[in-house]
């Protein structure tokens, strides 16, 4: 953790090398405050504006997230902005078409099977979030069941093949293809000299991950993680820089 160095010297590479420059972030919980019903989530005032100026100045700018390609798109689109729905099962094309990988479309009559299956079986008081080629079974507004979706979302996973990831205060099933936030941010880091990721939950370690792989290669980065009770350590730790809540996500934008 580079907890030396203050905001003004972490984005000065940035700011000297522009077109050489990649800045990607997570969305629920880093430009979007955290709430009980994941439909009613949206940017904070201000961060939307901040990433479509930071699009036209940077070789790269972007949101890698859980969230359907759509929603993305919904709340970010036509700002020249890259975007990766769905841990990257999907993505936005330039022309703001969503493209989907193909060898996770095939699952998406299971995925479909399962979310039904969700909403007919767990018990009220989980929530059912279907996002198309995966579906989030989440317990926040009642902590109790945890255990519940929990075996529910692990028996499930047994019998389809799908995989099941826990997330925050919620577990996730989807295709089991090898692609992650990681994997997204260093296909599209490719070639930068300078790059960083926002994150705030356990979904971005690997975003993390693929950082520290480019800086031994020997590129730039600048690991921000966003507090929150619910912040794991671990991310905490691991980060260059640690800002407070969406907002404070939004102050190093303006930052760079």
């Amino acid at each position: 953790m580079a907890a030396s160095l203050s905001v003004a010297e972490l984005v000065a590479p940035f700011q000297a090398d522009p077109a050489g420059s990649g800045v990607f972030s997570d969305f629920d919980g880093t430009l979007a405050r955290i709430v009980d019903d994941p439909a009613q989530a949206a940017p904070v005032d201000g961060v939307v504006d901040e990433l479509g100026r930071l699009a036209r100045h940077y070789g790269r700018v972007g949101v890698i997230s859980g969230r359907p390609a759509a929603f993305l798109l919904a709340n970010l689109g036509g700002r020249g902005l890259y975007l990766s729905g769905l841990y990257g099962l999907e993505s936005v094309s330039e022309g703001g078409e969503i493209d989907v990988l193909p060898e996770a479309e095939r699952w998406r009559p299971v995925v479909d099977e399962v979310a039904a299956r969700a909403e007919a079986e767990l018990a009220r008081g989980l929530t059912v979030e279907r996002k198309g080629l995966s579906v989030t079974v989440h317990y926040r507004t009642a902590a109790d069941l945890q255990p519940v979706a929990e075996r529910w979302a692990a028996h499930q996973a047994a019998v389809t093949g799908l995989v099941a990831e826990p997330a925050r205060m919620s577990y996730e099933l989807r295709p089991p293809v090898p692609c992650h936030k990681g994997s997204v941010l260093a296909g599209v880091a490719m070639g930068r000299r300078q790059v960083c990721f926002l994150g705030d939950d356990r979904g971005d370690l690997s975003a993390f991950d693929a950082l520290d792989r480019l800086s031994a290669a020997g590129t730039t980065v600048v690991k921000v993680a966003v507090t929150s009770p619910e912040a794991p350590e671990d991310l905490l730790a691991r980060a260059d820089l640690v800002v407070n809540g969406p907002e404070g996500s939004l102050s190093f934008l303006r930052a760079l």
